[in-house]
């Protein structure tokens, strides 16, 4: 009479999770730049007034690792004005907290090639070791 009623998958469960997570924060981060493009330009998309300041000239792919996992964010074009976003740094293609955990790693002893797969496991990317190497080098700069 103790059968189980309901079996719960728990890899499908975390996995769904997961990707809700990475999901939500793409979106949040989608958002976030697509309302600082708004408060450069002083107009929402395809607002025509007379404080505009530029023009949306479409938007282009940038992948970011997060915590989270990867995530794809359409960065806006913008004309007549340049887009510099708070949001992510220029030429920033992984996390700060993603960086500190990948130096912190290397720093603990693990190797090189551990690294690569713990990321992997965690992330969902790996992280090449010349990459590593690098976040190294400023580690001890």
């Amino acid at each position: 009479m103790s059968e189980k009623i309901v079996q719960l998958n728990e890899a499908v469960i975390k996995s769904e999770l997961k990707e809700l997570v990475r999901g939500s924060v793409e979106e949040t981060l989608n958002e976030l730049l697509e309302a600082e493009a708004e408060k450069l330009t002083q107009a929402a998309r395809y607002e025509r007034n007379e404080q505009r300041q530029g023009y949306r000239s479409g938007h282009y792919n940038r992948s970011l690792t997060t915590t989270s996992g990867d995530v794809t964010l359409k960065v806006p074009k913008l004309k007549g004005i340049s887009f510099e976003t708070a949001i992510i740094e220029r030429y920033r293609r992984r996390e700060s907290s993603v960086e500190e955990a990948l130096i912190e790693m290397y720093l603990a002893g693990v190797s090189v090639r551990r690294v690569e797969d713990i990321t992997e496991a965690l992330w969902g990317s790996k992280v090449s070791p010349s990459t590593i190497s690098e976040l190294n080098k400023k580690a001890y700069l």
